[in-house]
């Protein structure tokens, strides 16, 4: 992305009704599915963002663990240490810097449709090396190629992903899939009259970031919070947006084990 838009990510992660309630569904799917790996009691859950951005899902997660964010872009690293989060690195997801294993719980939120990733599939399984036995990934990605819009312009969006796409690719990266769903199911009839006024009036790049009045804000942040207990249990049937959880379940070689006393850094 631009260098704008991380400052404007920057400045609206903590309150924009759109990262207020998606992190709400995030946590959801995480306290339903959490890693299954055995660690001491005074050991925290390893975590890595994959694709952190400016860090405010980041910083979010260290609730369940010591996280580590790794972004390929300097301006979001930049920022992302203003948060004071201690542990960033600079990185593709196509090649974590990590060993085998290293991870209970890797995350990556609207990463892998972009531009820059040429191969998803190749970015997922990287994702799987990375994670334990037992661990989970969450990934999050814009949802449906036919509702593209000004917005993605200006992020670079490559693809969007249907629930089926993502689920299956997740497969066949190495997981067990545990469970995939929609979200902004909502507001989802809205978006292709939004998409159509764009084509309309010509406009090619518009940011969706902008935020509204302060009530207004607060009352979109709350409907699409309380999409998070039916994303976590039956699924939601559609939505801009879509999430999968995997599970490792395949061991680790004799070569690639790695004890809970390694830092995890190739």
């Amino acid at each position: 992305m631009e260098r704008d838009q991380y400052d404007l990510m920057y400045a609206q992660e903590e309150r924009h009704w759109w990262y207020v309630g998606m992190r709400r569904i995030s946590a959801a799917l995480l306290d339903r599915y959490p890693p299954r790996v055995t660690r001491g009691p005074s050991c925290q859950a390893r975590i890595l963002d994959a694709g952190c951005g400016s860090g405010g899902m980041t910083r979010f997660l260290s609730k369940y663990g010591a996280v580590t964010g790794v972004d390929l872009a300097p301006p979001a690293l930049e920022l992302a240490k203003k948060r004071g989060l201690p542990r960033l690195a600079r990185s593709t997801v196509g090649t974590l810097p990590f060993r085998d294993g290293s991870f209970d719980v890797v995350t990556s939120f609207d990463v892998l449709y972009h531009l820059n990733v040429d191969d998803d599939r190749a970015a997922l399984a990287e994702i799987h090396r990375v994670t334990r036995p037992g661990g989970v990934a969450l990934i999050r990605l814009p949802a449906f190629d036919w509702i593209r819009g000004a917005h993605d312009e200006v992020v670079h969006t490559r693809h969007r992903y249907t629930r089926d796409e993502l689920a299956g690719k997740l497969q066949d990266a190495g997981f067990r899939l545990e469970h995939a769903t929609y979200a902004n199911f909502t507001l989802f009839p809205f978006a292709p009259a939004k998409r159509y006024l764009e084509h309309r009036n010509g406009t090619r790049e518009a940011t969706d970031l902008w935020r509204p009045p302060g009530l207004i804000n607060r009352l979109l942040a709350d409907l699409l919070s309380l999409e998070a207990l039916p994303a976590r249990g039956v699924g939601l049937p559609w939505g801009l947006s879509v999430f999968a959880v995997g599970r490792r379940v395949h061991p680790l070689t004799g070569a690639q084990h790695l004890s809970d006393a390694g830092d995890g850094a190739r």
